[in-house]
């Protein structure tokens, strides 16, 4: 039996071919976070919007996906799973693949070069390393410390930092930092958070480069980004095989839903990525609100509650009867929340458990529950305390609360850079203590002192148990 060639350009049938063959294309973006999702939205935006805009995308970590895409000319599938059924296609945009920290220089290089105006980010929340208090740069840090103290850098913030600093120096050509990750005001924090580092290093020029930084020359558009995209399986791999006749190690699968709202603020070129649908608006808030509340939110309900359940999808909770009601009476609860100029929360509740109910995407709930501790503050606390302030009853919150305090104290499901210290919250006399230590550890003392609401997590620990 002869080996199935691996994914190249020339290994493609001509008909399989994308428009552009990826190695002629010439580097004026830079994407940190060379992860799945960026792989189905940003990436194939930029392929939609035609032109010499090729990408360099750059792993922060794992070698895996990189090395893949490198043996394979930067090309990888995509296929899109209807309900109906899945159609698979090559996306050639990505011109360069890179190592953040073994690429150090050519990241930095590229960041620094006229010819690159816009740099976008996926690198998940706990990637930005804030502060849970205070929501600013955690200095405390080890790998901020470390990128401060010049052995870096590690981390995303100390690249754009590192890389603007060459940029001032090389003549300070306009360049857009486009965050792409699910945080509130995502491009102000990633600026507030640039300049937090770039005025704790130790550099001679920091005043002036923050000043320039905070200039026009420099714009962080706040964005809302929206697919679901699950974590690649073998079978994902497989399946893309049978599509295409080749194999291709670094593919990817996603639901046809796409959707990125992007504030019009630019300082310099952009492709045009309204050619690919993205739309470009004044204030991005009231659609961020909305997927962060509603979306995201009821994304980490079902986890917990899911997990518990014996639920392995999303799709898995909603076939369970209670999924699609729990999504419903979350938003219900949260809608109230949401500022009037956004997308109508009832229809947007509706297009959800539409899209939760798909069972060709197999999205994972352990890898949505990962991370938790970072996620719950924006998702629902913020809401929590907007609806408490109005005197309005929150059982559904509480509830949720309850699921992942549950999961905190068995550590079973999912993975949390806080795992140790919401374990040891648990060593707590009561229970309701523990919920007190748990709010605590979030960054929301002022829940924690919240009395009716600690025994109404508590009243529902039993049954998240």
């Amino acid at each position: 039996m002869s080996a199935v060639p691996r994914l190249s350009y020339d290994a493609l049938p001509a008909r399989l071919r994308p428009a552009a063959d990826p190695r002629a294309l010439p580097v004026r973006a830079v994407h940190l976070g060379l992860g799945a999702f960026h792989r189905a939205h940003q990436a194939l935006y930029t392929e939609a919007a035609g032109g010499d805009w090729g990408i360099a995308a750059v792993a922060q970590h794992s070698r895996t996906v990189l090395d893949a895409l490198r043996a394979q000319d930067h090309l990888y599938s995509v296929t899109l799973r209807h309900p109906e059924g899945a159609r698979t296609r090559v996306a050639g945009v990505l011109a360069r693949t890179l190592h953040a920290e073994a690429d150090a220089g050519q990241l930095r290089d590229l960041l620094a070069a006229e010819e690159t105006a816009v740099v976008t980010t996926t690198v998940t929340e706990k990637g930005y390393r804030r502060d849970p208090v205070t929501g600013g740069l955690d200095l405390a840090d080890p790998l901020v410390a470390a990128d401060l103290a010049g052995r870096g850098p590690a981390t995303p913030v100390g690249q754009l930092a590192a890389g603007l600093r060459a940029r001032l120096r090389a003549g300070g050509a306009p360049l857009t930092v486009v965050c792409c990750d699910n945080m509130a005001g995502n491009g102000p924090v990633l600026e507030r958070l640039v300049r937090e580092f770039i005025e704790a290093a130790g550099w001679r020029e920091r005043a002036a480069l923050a000043e320039w930084v905070a200039g026009a020359a420099v714009a962080f558009p706040a964005t809302v980004v929206d697919r679901i995209v699950p974590a690649t399986a073998p079978d994902d791999l497989d399946a893309a095989q049978r599509a295409l006749g080749v194999r291709d190690e670094a593919a990817v699968t996603c639901e046809p839903y796409t959707e990125w709202v992007l504030q019009d603020a630019f300082a310099g070129p952009r492709p045009r990525w309204e050619a690919g649908g993205a739309r470009f608006v004044a204030d991005v808030a009231p659609y961020q609100l909305t997927k962060l509340r509603l979306l995201n939110g009821s994304h980490s309900l079902l986890a917990h509650l899911g997990l518990r359940a014996g639920c392995r999808t999303v799709a898995d909770a909603l076939a369970a009867g209670w999924g699609e009601e729990a999504v419903r009476g979350y938003c219900a609860e949260v809608a109230p929340t949401l500022p009037g100029a956004g997308p109508d929360p009832a229809a947007y509740t509706e297009a959800l458990v539409e899209r939760f109910r798909n069972p060709a995407i197999h999205h994972r709930l352990d890898q949505i529950a990962a991370d938790s501790s970072l996620k719950i503050p924006e998702r629902w606390l913020t809401p929590l305390r907007e609806l408490r302030a109005a005197g309005r009853d929150t059982p559904w919150l509480a509830r949720a609360l309850a699921a992942w305090a549950a999961s905190c104290r068995s550590g079973a499901g999912h993975a949390d850079p806080a795992a140790g210290r919401l374990r040891d919250a648990w060593r707590a006399a009561a229970p309701a203590d523990a919920v007190r230590a748990l709010l605590g550890l979030l960054g929301a003392p002022d829940l924690a002192d919240d009395a009716p609401l600690v025994a109404a997590v508590t009243e529902r620990l039993p049954a998240a148990h």
